[in-house]
Parts: C-alpha cells; structure tokens; sequence
C-alpha cells in the first residue's frame, strides 16, 4: 500500500476550493484523505488482533483484500487485512460491507420510498458517487428496514382515539389463473387527544367482509386501542357491524362524498347536474331533521326513475345522518374521509407507476414501500389539527365519560 500524499491533496483541495468545486463526491478532494484513514483504521484493528497469543498460536498476516467502499465522500477502495486462520473479524469496515456511511444508505432508502427504481437509484449513485450499485444491495439497504416495519405494525397505541378514518387504496394483482383482479390496502388514520394524526395500521384485504373487519378491529384493540369516539369510513361493508361488535358506543358516519359518487354512478350524466341540486340541501342541511324533509323531497322528484339511489341513502341513512348531531368544527372532521383521502394522494404520487403486481407476494411487498413513503410524510404531521383546541373542548363536553382534556 502506498503512502498517502498530502501535498498533493493539499494542492487539490485548494484548487477545488478556489475553483468553487465541491470538495466532496465523486471527484472530491476528501475521498483520498478518507481512503487513507480507512485503511489505517483497519490496520491498527489487525494490529490489536494479532497480538502475542495470536502469534504463538501459528496466526500470521496474509495480505489482503481489496474492494470499492460506498461513502458520503464518494466511493473509496479499501484493503482489508487477512490473517491465515482468518478469525480477523473487523468491526469498523466489515466483511461484505458496501456501504459505510449511514447517510449513503438512508439517501438510498429515501429515494426507494419516493417511488425510484433501482435503476433510478444506481444512476444517482453513479452519479454522485462515481459508481453504480447492484439491485443486490439496493435491496439489502432497503431490506434493513423490515424490522422497523414489523415493530411499527406492532407497537402499542393509545387507549383512546377520538377520531379515526378508514379508506383504502386499490391495485390490480393478477391471480391464480393470470387474471388481473382487484386488492386494497386499507389504511386507519387516527388523531389523538393531542389533535396529531398518526397512522395506526395499513392491512391487506383479500375479501372485503365483516371477518375482515372484525380482525382490524381486533389488532387495534390487542395494541392497545380501547375507545374510539367517532370512525369516519367509506361506506365499507361489514365495518359499522365490526366495529361496533368491538367497540360498541363507538359512532360510524359513513363518508358523505362516498355515497354521492356512488349516487351519480347510476344518475344519466344529462340529469347529474339537477339530481345534485336536489341532493346537496339533503346533506347540506343544519339539522337532521331539515336533512329527512330533504330526503323526502329529493324521493319525490327521483324516487320513480331512480329507486335504488333513494333506497340507498335510505337504508344507509343512520349512519349517514350521524354528523348532524354535533357542531360545525366536528361535522368538518367526520363528514367525509377526506383526512385519510388526502395521506392517500400523496401515496399514490409513490405507488403510480408500479402498475399490475405480478401475485399478492408482490403486493406485500407494496406494503413496505408505501410504509417507507409514510416515514417521509408523518414528518410534516408535526402540528395539530386546525383549531383542535376548541374540537377538543367539544368533545369532553359531548363525550364526558370517555375523553377527558386532562387525567
């Protein structure tokens, strides 16, 4: 091994520095002057290893091992000492390791969870650290957030939510027979006494029913979860049975905006825009009791050319009317899932470009990187809802028994 020059880097730098290049990365002035304190380091670690008892046990150095190390300082070559027995284990460059700085191997995580391809991401890697980086390793580096996955899905949850939402995000999976069939990943967003969202859990639903719901519900209430006030979700069937099978005293509004485009699905687009003027004064009303004349209303205009609309705002009604009992600030909140919708907009600015998941293997593994998307948008939920002060407020004087301001 050579003797690292020092004139020489100190001339570079000083060019680099008067010619305002950077002093870091692919071409960097710093790379040397690291290779070199690698390597040292890793000489004085054979150093301490084979010490006299290594010695006179036979041990004896054996050259070395020479492999390129990924850095934020740009990629360096590192020789690794060997000994003949090979029992030198080094801790500060290890055997296999690619990758040294923390910082490298998080960029790469952060551009997997932005939606990159390993091909987009080796191209960055070449790019700015003079060398491209095998899918391989890619997927090592993403992979070492797998346990940080299983602990999330796992972690214990508050006792109390006074709000939570519900909604799905589908994608195509083909199936046994190679046909493309539909599979959701349903995502529950809560807010808690502090007025913070926080996602408690994404599941996978393979056939949507009320045995699925039961076993969300049973997750949330094994981590933890022991009340929720009001569940804001998407018309789901089974869920208000589930839920309330679980939590009994919690209130189920079904998502306003879900059933008018549910409504309109079967409205003739010449007659969407009147039906609607007919239709926003039934959910637009003050009180339940004006929304119901509402409803009467629009039956008698629609009711003949289209029952199973009306028969739908009907039989659904106790859950789409439950809004009404409280005041404007909370309405806002519950009336639609547009919370969760919105955590879901930004998913799928990730997910977009994945296309049809070869089996539901692959869409497991959509899971992980919509988890990793998650960890780049939870950190701007650092402030509370808009004006929770006063939601809270209203709901200690709504719900007394069961959400507190204070313990």
């Amino acid at each position: 091994m050579e003797d690292f020059d020092y004139k020489s880097f100190q001339a570079k730098a000083l060019e680099q520095l008067k010619a305002g290049k950077p002093l870091l990365g692919k071409d960097g002035a710093f790379a040397p002057l690291l290779e070199n304190l690698l390597n040292a380091a890793l000489e004085g670690e054979m150093d301490v290893h084979m010490d006299e008892e290594e010695r006179l046990s036979g041990n004896r150095r054996n050259g070395y091992n020479r492999k390129q190390v990924q850095t934020s300082l740009g990629e360096v070559t590192v020789h690794t000492p060997r000994d003949r027995d090979s029992r030198f284990e080094p801790e500060f460059i290890k055997k296999r390791e690619r990758i040294l700085a923390e910082g490298v191997a998080d960029r790469i995580i952060g551009l997997y969870a932005l939606g990159n391809s390993t091909r987009e991401i080796s191209d960055w890697m070449e790019e700015n650290l003079g060398n491209r980086v095998s899918a391989d390793t890619i997927s090592a580096i993403t992979d070492r957030v797998l346990p940080e996955l299983q602990s999330w899905r796992t972690r214990p949850l508050d006792s109390v939510y006074p709000i939570v939402w519900m909604d799905a995000i589908h994608y195509k999976v083909m199936d046994d027979k190679n046909r493309p069939v539909t599979r959701a990943i349903y995502n529950v967003l809560g807010v808690d006494r502090n007025g913070h969202k926080d996602l408690l859990g994404m599941y996978i639903s393979r056939s949507e029913g009320a045995n699925f719901w039961l076993s969300v519900l049973t997750d949330l209430q094994t981590r933890g979860v022991r009340d929720i006030l009001i569940a804001s979700v998407d018309n789901l069937t089974g869920f208000s049975d589930a839920i309330n099978s679980v939590i009994p005293e919690t209130i189920v509004q079904s998502c306003i905006v879900h059933q008018v485009r549910n409504s309109l699905k079967y409205v003739a687009s010449k007659y969407q825009k009147v039906f609607m003027k007919d239709l926003k004064p039934v959910y637009q009303a003050v009180s339940k009791e004006q929304a119901e004349v509402e409803l009467d209303n629009l039956e008698l205009n629609w009711g003949e050319q289209y029952p199973l609309v009306i028969k739908s705002w009907r039989d659904n009604w106790h859950k789409l009317s439950a809004y009404f009992q409280y005041t404007d600030a909370i309405r806002r909140l519950i009336y639609t899932t547009n919370t969760v919708e919105g955590y879901h907009r930004q998913i799928r600015k990730v997910t977009k470009n994945k296309g049809v998941f070869t089996n539901n293997t692959a869409l497991e593994k959509l899971v992980y990187l919509v988890y990793l998307a998650y960890r780049n948008i939870r950190k701007k939920w650092t402030m509370p809802l808009k004006d929770w002060g006063q939601t809270a407020q209203q709901l200690a004087i709504l719900f007394p028994d069961r959400f507190k301001l204070f313990d």
